[in-house]
């Protein structure tokens, strides 16, 4: 496991005390989720549960159905 340093201003250093607290988490620990949820790869289930919320959404084809023909391309 690695470790990092950072430098914070006091100001900011006393809100990081105070948040982890309420956390009843090591600064550690607090700062560690905050970067973890930062670089996650994965949606928030908020965003994956609207998933197919939009039934009245026009299909592809409906989209393309006015669109016409394309031109034809030239040869290289």
């Amino acid at each position: 496991m690695g470790q990092v340093t950072i430098y914070l201003e006091d100001e900011i250093e006393a809100k990081m005390d105070q948040a982890a607290k309420s956390a009843h988490l090591s600064k550690s620990k607090w700062v560690a989720r905050l970067i973890s949820a930062e670089v996650s790869n994965n949606w928030p289930k908020s965003v994956a549960d609207l998933a197919g919320a939009w039934g009245d959404f026009p299909s592809p084809e409906e989209i393309r159905q006015d669109i016409g023909n394309d031109e034809k391309r030239e040869t290289f």
